[in-house]
């Protein structure tokens, strides 16, 4: 144990002693800060300023069901799962830090913009629960729950166990939200769409982070 302890610690040490990769990392923390705050800011503002709710082709022909652990702890399993895979090879750890800030900062944007009321039949979530740190009710295009799951398969793409298991995440979020009517059909089935874009958009705005996720060792010194 002592021995494989004093290797992870050499591991850390490679990276973190290293000034470029760092920063890199460090800036991937301060962006997502940085989207938290304005996603609170967001879903507040979309919350307050919600109408009336509209009928949906799937919520409006289907009962509600009580699958609120599977929406308030199946996320909290998967971003687990995600940091020991950037934990298991730090060199994916500063983009996917920056890609899922781009995610969350564009998500803020598409909740500001129109304020569509919560489906008028739904679970009724623990309000002591973490989940209401990030999730207000009137924050519903586009569903999270549905693109981070998807975002992570397009980041780990070339990996096809990884690959399949964040899109059966992303499929499953996106049944559950639907199924708690906690998000309306279009939320689900646009944010497979939009992720698409915003891991493009990703790839463009941080190429050194993206070029070091697929394992050039020399991307920050270019």
């Amino acid at each position: 144990m002592t021995t494989r302890l004093k290797q992870f610690g050499t591991y850390l040490w490679s990276y973190f002693s290293d000034k470029k990769y760092l920063a890199a990392f460090v800036g991937g923390f301060a962006l997502l800060a940085i989207s938290i705050f304005v996603n609170f800011y967001a879903g507040t503002y979309a919350t307050e300023k919600a109408s009336n709710p509209v009928t949906d082709i799937i919520l409006s022909n289907i009962r509600v069901y009580d699958v609120d652990e599977i929406f308030i702890y199946g996320p909290v399993v998967l971003w687990c799962f995600v940091a020991l895979l950037g934990l298991y090879d730090l060199r994916k750890g500063p983009f996917i830090l920056k890609s899922i800030a781009l995610f969350v900062i564009i998500r803020s944007v598409f909740i500001s913009l129109t304020h569509i009321g919560p489906f008028p039949t739904h679970i009724a979530l623990d309000p002591t629960s973490m989940i209401n740190d990030f999730s207000f009710g009137g924050d519903l295009f586009f569903s999270a729950h549905t693109g981070l799951p998807f975002l992570m398969a397009l980041l780990f793409w070339d990996d096809k166990l990884l690959r399949w298991i964040f899109i059966a995440a992303a499929v499953l979020f996106g049944v559950v939200v639907l199924m708690a009517h906690l998000h309306y059909s279009i939320d689900v089935l646009s944010a497979f769409f939009i992720t698409f874009s915003i891991f493009t958009i990703a790839k463009y705005f941080f190429p050194r982070d993206w070029r070091l996720f697929q394992g050039d060792k020399k991307a920050l010194e270019r």
